[in-house]
């Protein structure tokens, strides 16, 4: 990074000690390794290909064609209307200060609980997600093994302390892998493309622009059965449960240069690009699908409804009957290194958080998850705290059923709602506090008043379209669990964190800190 200066690094450093805090981390993450890390906690390959079943299974090429450019661009919203306030406000954990500066403690420790459970969450779901796949690809096909729990956890904790190893090892090794991950995914998702517009029978493009209802048994139960309009909105999630993840470059914000700017082009630019790799991977993917399909009894079947019969096996059973063997294998190898770099870049956002919330006394055991390690500038308890409590959610959660589903199953479609709801908070106080004594300084990345509250405004109705489709059958459950959560957070806050939890430094505090800042920057070696 040879155009960092020395002028740079005190401007980032100044930012971060007028917010109250040290330099503890070590700033080793270019622009690029800040996009990469949101661009790989995305994955395409990850979600786009594991969730696929919600579009194929529901309203068919046009789920793809039409409604993945639909969801993107509801994701993109949030992403907008967040990288203005991490300009002003780059500090790790930002969704958490951004809550509390822009709005007051509740809503910061609201934002914090929101997000850090959907982040421990959806580490275990990415990991689960790369499970399933690794038997699908190579564990079932070649080592024939079965589908257990006991299989599925040793399988994660192997994976995710690979993942938390790294971590800990320090942020340079991971912006490597990341940035690496990055490149991995764009020259995959090519690859992938061009393989299957090889493969495909013909080019149909209206196949992509046809609205199908495969819900109930004609899509393998992926979705209950219901109305072609619904079934279309259900698919939406698919483009917003895989472009979500964003937020990890503002949770690095304390480890990347030039992080005023360097980080909401890092959030909105890994929406866009993965938007689009993701886009023309899926279309190609949707032409990949036989144009027909001959039965067993020797009858014949449209190539789309016999894909969406085939339920979450969509994906294999694509590759399985259009691609050759060998470079299939190699691809499905090219996937699964990247759905690993996937979990990898979210174990360093979960502890991200971590350490900033604890960092303001805001989770039990706080002065232990802060601390920052001497010899890799890390925080190791944090890194590896976060990444022991997603293999545990996944134990105990697949040990647990309402009725007939798995309530990890339930839990997981809580997630994304967790996730977007603390996205939306600091979004909606920014629609108020703009221009305040809340917020009367943007920072450099600024897209003026208008343009702010429109992505703001339209961020809010964003929410309540994902809250409504995320409580929707099969996951009717999450309403419970959601408003379940949302009591217990009234009982612990006004029962204890109202009276113990101070929230993050701000005005005269601020001053106060400044030799505490110096203590803690000189403990880690910081000049």
């Amino acid at each position: 990074m040879s155009d960092y200066s020395d002028h740079d690094k005190h401007e980032d450093m100044q930012v971060l000690h007028s917010m109250g805090y040290a330099q503890e981390l070590e700033r080793r993450m270019s622009q690029f390794s800040n996009f990469a890390v949101s661009f790989s906690i995305i994955c395409i390959l990850s979600g786009g290909i594991n969730s696929l079943a919600q579009a194929t299974s529901g309203a068919g090429g046009a789920a793809i064609g039409i409604g993945w450019p639909l969801g993107c661009f509801i994701s993109l919203v949030f992403a907008v209307a967040m990288a203005q306030i991490s300009s002003a406000y780059p500090t790790a954990g930002g969704l958490y200060h951004w809550g509390s500066i822009l709005g007051n403690r509740f809503t910061g420790w609201l934002t914090a609980w929101f997000n850090l459970l959907g982040l421990v969450t959806v580490l275990g779901a990415i990991n689960v997600g790369t499970y399933y796949f690794f038997m699908g690809s190579f564990g079932t096909p070649y080592f024939g093994l079965e589908d257990t729990t006991m299989t599925r956890i040793i399988f994660l904790a192997i994976i995710t302390g690979a993942q938390a190893l790294v971590n800990h090892m320090g942020i340079g090794l991971t912006a490597k892998l990341t940035d690496f991950s990055g490149y991995l995914i764009f020259a995959t998702s090519i690859l992938l493309a061009i393989v299957c517009l090889a493969a495909a029978d013909s080019y149909d493009i209206g196949r992509l622009f046809t609205f199908s209802n495969f819900s109930g048994e004609a899509g393998g139960n992926v979705w209950p059965e219901n109305s072609g309009t619904w079934v279309f909105l259900l698919g939406l999630l698919l483009p917003i449960y895989t472009i979500t993840g964003y937020d990890a470059s503002a949770h690095t914000s304390e480890e990347t240069v030039k992080a005023a700017t360097s980080v909401p082009r890092g959030m909105v630019s890994s929406v866009l690009w993965s938007a689009l790799f993701g886009y023309i991977m899926l279309c190609s993917f949707v032409l990949l699908i036989p144009t027909s399909v001959t039965n067993a009894d020797g009858t014949t079947t449209d190539g789309m409804a016999a894909a969406a019969a085939q339920g979450w096996n969509v994906f294999f059973w694509a590759m399985d009957t259009q691609v050759n063997p060998v470079l299939k294998d190699i691809l499905y190898f090219l996937i699964l290194l990247a759905q690993w770099l996937c979990g990898l870049a979210t174990v360093t956002s979960v502890s991200r958080m971590i350490f900033a919330f604890s960092r303001d006394g805001g989770l039990p055991f706080s002065r232990g998850l802060s601390k920052v390690s001497p010899s890799y500038r890390t925080p190791v308890s944090a890194i590896w705290t976060g990444s022991i409590l997603s293999v545990l959610f996944v134990w105990g959660s697949s040990l647990v059923s309402i009725g007939e589903t798995p309530v990890y199953t339930v839990v997981v479609s809580c997630t994304v709602i967790f996730l977007f709801f603390s996205f939306a908070i600091p979004i909606a106080l920014g629609l108020f506090a703009w221009g305040t004594s809340k917020w009367d300084k943007m920072g450099p990345w600024n897209l003026g008043e208008g343009v702010f509250k429109l992505f703001a405004i339209l961020s809010i109705i964003a929410m309540a379209l994902i809250f409504i489709l995320g409580i929707q059958p099969p996951n009717d459950w999450a309403l419970y669990i959601t408003v379940g959560f949302l009591v217990l957070t009234a009982v612990i806050w006004f029962g204890l964190e109202n009276r113990r939890f101070k929230g993050p430094p701000i005005g005269d505090e601020v001053a106060r800190r400044q030799a505490e800042i110096a203590a803690a920057e000189k403990a880690v070696g910081q000049v």
